[in-house]
């Protein structure tokens, strides 16, 4: 049984956490005691039924608000597929949270209110999509019975959003009328909606393919730990342990090391006490090589017929986290994998208006900012491309005074 891995998004108020709370629930998907506590709960909706954004508001201040502030991750099952959910949060001020969220998710729900249509916040989050290159979009057009179930409100959102789309990346987007308060189209179809011909929710996050890169070219695998018991019982052991990025990686394959550039051949792979002939992407794995080589930890074994980028001086798409404005006078650490190397922000290409998606020239990035920035490292990086491979083409910025991540990368050209 195969996992999908989805992030709901949209503006404040839109029922993010609502409609996660209805997944939930009309699944089956909720233990006795958190519906005991559900009932007993002193929030209720207007029509004093039981608010099911209880599930995922977590923290107290979202609970005092009714906002989403951090992302909560929810796990449920059904006969055909297992889904882990990042309710990721809506307003501006977390962006940076809604980033983290939707890094590693195949999929991306975006909610609409169906009484305001496509807002800045839809078009901000349908960037940031487009940006982290999520394969498949659902825009949820959300509230359909304060609109009186009306196809025409849904058949008008839906153009305007397929406007603003056209000037992004998005391949595969797909519209669901839903009211998450009332459950229409959520995991049943609905009977107020006749006109709607397509599947429930949960019908097509069910079925939905999920695209996994497991192109041979892209066997990566960063070195997190080199074991060497160097003990009687094993005195020649020497292995290699990490957890493979991407791609897979056989007995007999011919790898290199990067940064050195050392080539060998896998002689054993070992996961716990099994010696497989094979290991694939999402595996943590040990590897043993034929030759006796230098490897320590932040190298990357790679397959030799296929080698990733090498460069010190990289453009990639910058997000930025910190309250505190970028400084390109100071150095940054950036940590790439099990790599951690010194940078600097050799140059800002532009920033982006979220509300115009056209790019500005700029001399700072602020809080929540995206833009293109041109990276220098101390340390030449072994990468992919973002659109190439994800898992290789990303890393993140440190701010060695404070130790706080500051911003995210994804790689995109190397500068000549």
């Amino acid at each position: 049984m195969n996992i999908l891995k989805f992030f709901t998004a949209g503006s404040v108020d839109d029922g993010k956490s609502t409609l996660i709370g209805r997944l939930l629930y009309d699944t089956g998907s909720i233990l006795a005691d958190q519906l005991e506590a559900l009932q007993q709960s002193n929030r209720k909706n207007d029509d004093g039924t039981i608010d099911l954004a209880i599930l995922t508001d977590g923290l107290r201040a979202e609970r005092e608000q009714g906002i989403t502030i951090d992302v909560a991750y929810k796990y449920f099952q059904t006969e055909k597929r297992k889904f882990i959910i990042a309710d990721t949060p809506g307003h501006i001020q977390y962006t940076r949270n809604m980033v983290t969220g939707a890094s590693t998710a195949n999929l991306a729900i975006i909610l609409v209110d169906a009484r305001n249509g496509v807002v800045e916040q839809t078009i901000r989050h349908s960037y940031l999509v487009s940006l982290l290159g999520v394969s498949h979009v659902v825009i949820c057009i959300n509230k359909m019975d304060m609109e009186g179930y009306s196809e025409e409100v849904f058949n008008t959102i839906t153009e305007n959003y397929k406007k603003m789309a056209a000037k992004l990346n998005l391949q595969d987007i797909t519209f669901i009328p839903v009211s998450a308060l009332k459950g229409d189209n959520i995991v049943h179809t609905s009977e107020h909606m006749p006109w709607y011909k397509g599947t429930s929710l949960l019908d097509f996050l069910e079925t939905v393919e999920v695209t996994v890169n497991q192109d041979l070219h892209y066997a990566r695998m960063p070195v997190q730990w080199v074991i060497r018991p160097q003990t009687e019982a094993l005195h020649d052991y020497r292995g290699y342990a990490g957890r493979i990025l991407s791609g897979a990686f056989k007995v007999n394959d011919k790898v290199t090391v990067l940064p050195s550039g050392s080539s060998s051949v896998i002689d054993r792979i070992e996961i716990f006490e099994q010696t497989p002939e094979e290991a694939t992407a999402g595996q943590s794995v040990t590897l043993h090589l034929k030759d006796n080589i230098d490897i320590s930890r932040g190298d990357v074994l790679v397959n030799s017929s296929y080698l990733p980028q090498r460069s010190q001086l990289i453009e990639a798409d910058l997000c930025w986290m910190d309250n505190k404005p970028m400084d390109d006078s100071i150095t940054y650490f950036l940590q790439h994998n099990s790599k951690l190397s010194k940078c600097k922000i050799r140059e800002i290409l532009h920033k982006v208006n979220i509300n115009t998606l056209e790019k500005e020239e700029t001399h700072e990035f602020r809080l929540n900012d995206i833009g293109r920035v041109v990276i220098k490292t101390a340390d030449e990086l072994a990468f992919d491309l973002y659109t190439e491979n994800k898992a290789n083409g990303s890393a993140i910025l440190i701010d060695g005074r404070t130790n706080l991540t500051v911003g995210a990368l994804m790689f995109r050209a190397i500068v000549e």
